[in-house]
């Protein structure tokens, strides 16, 4: 309960500082990021990022030359102390480039915060190896739950992808850590939908689709994945960061200038996959937008999450697939595509079924009508990650 509430405390305030920068940078006290990066200048959205990728650039470039080495949660997790002073500072930068703009998820940070406090106050209580490990995962779960108030999500965060363990012993406190943490952090976290999706019935079009489609979700994914990892292990070092990030970030900008759902860490265009108003072709286009402006900004030294960047492209996929299939299976609705897209994408990129499923109902409130169709697309996206990754691992065909 004590992890819960340092984990809500810490999403509550890291959301601040987001909400904050994010209307000073785009000028607007109500709404949505998307409506006002739409309606801001075009000249806006580009210097926005523009002073994203030098803010980031100093930030991370100063973090990393003068003090500790950055802890991964997962590196926490198997045992190793998180940095104060370093991780703090992180997650504030981390929410300061999401707010101005960055296209990574925001998820990353308060995960690294809960994850630094559970740490700190198990060491302080004095629990073994094995009580740290699985309190700093729900930590890590919990601070997800509390900034996005998914508290299932979160739970089975910590269970599936940091545990990898289903027993009394993990359920119990990561169900409560997310819970206490979801509560917490609600005054500044709204409750409602991070997606406005319509509660789609499933159909014999849909289930189809998502036999064909999961896989496909699934090659897409682990590629994007590829990317992102590569980018993690070549990311410029030293004095090159300081040139690279301000680069990337300006090309970002210069596309925001054209497509200003590229703005932010993907709810943008993950709201519009899910409103079907654009063509197949431009949904296609903006998807692979985004996609280069997610992995060129990790490439080039940015810290940050792949979450709501995974769904938003997830979304994009699914969206332009659906548009297509609609042409042989007439009087679907491209939403319901675009959700099903998005889950088994995001389960793909965290190899996590159970999380991927729950979390994009979670963020929607919506899907249950299409658990059918979801499932088999998750499976079959799963499954190809899977055997793709045995196969880079192994080399076994």
């Amino acid at each position: 309960m004590l992890i819960g509430v340092g984990a809500g405390v810490g999403g509550a305030v890291l959301s601040l500082i987001l909400h904050a920068v994010e209307h000073l940078a785009y000028g607007y006290s109500s709404g949505t990021l998307l409506e006002a990066a739409t309606h801001a200048p075009p000249v806006r959205r580009f210097v926005a990022l523009v002073i994203a990728g030098l803010v980031g650039a100093l930030g991370w470039y100063a973090i990393r030359r003068w003090l500790r080495p950055i802890v991964s949660v997962t590196e926490s997790v198997d045992g190793k102390r998180m940095p104060g002073l370093a991780t703090a500072l992180n997650t504030v930068l981390q929410m300061v480039v999401v707010g101005l703009g960055g296209s990574v998820g925001r998820e990353g940070a308060p995960r690294e915060l809960a994850a630094l406090f559970s740490g700190w106050l198990s060491d302080v209580v004095g629990l073994t190896a094995r009580e740290r490990r699985v309190m700093v995962a729900c930590g890590a779960g919990a601070g997800l739950a509390a900034v996005y108030s998914v508290p299932f999500g979160g739970a089975l965060f910590a269970i599936e992808v940091l545990l990898a363990e289903v027993s009394l012993a993990t359920v119990i406190p990561a169900f409560v850590a997310s819970g206490v943490a979801t509560l917490v952090a609600s005054p500044v976290v709204p409750s409602g939908p991070w997606y406005v999706v319509p509660n789609y019935s499933v159909s014999w079009g849909i289930v189809v689709w998502s036999v064909i489609a999961g896989p496909l979700v699934g090659l897409a994914a682990s590629g994007f994945t590829w990317l992102v990892r590569a980018g993690e292990r070549h990311r410029p070092g030293g004095w090159r960061v300081l040139v690279a990030m301000p680069l990337v970030f300006a090309s970002v900008g210069l596309l925001a200038v054209f497509t200003p759902t590229v703005v932010g860490n993907g709810r943008a265009l993950g709201q519009t996959a899910f409103d079907g108003t654009l063509s197949i072709a431009l949904i296609a286009l903006v998807t692979m937008i985004k996609a280069y402006a997610t992995t060129s900004s990790l490439w080039a030294g940015t810290a940050g999450g792949t979450l709501t960047p995974s769904i938003a492209i997830g979304a994009g996929l699914g969206a332009a697939f659906g548009g297509l299939w609609i042409v042989l299976w007439p009087g679907e609705p491209v939403g319901a595509f675009a959700l099903i897209g998005a889950a088994a994408f995001l389960a793909s990129t965290m190899r996590a079924p159970l999380t991927g499923l729950v979390l994009v109902i979670e963020f929607s409130h919506s899907g249950t009508g299409l658990l059918v169709p979801l499932v088999l697309a998750v499976s079959g996206a799963v499954a190809v990650g899977y055997v793709l990754g045995r196969r880079r691992v192994t080399g076994v065909p």
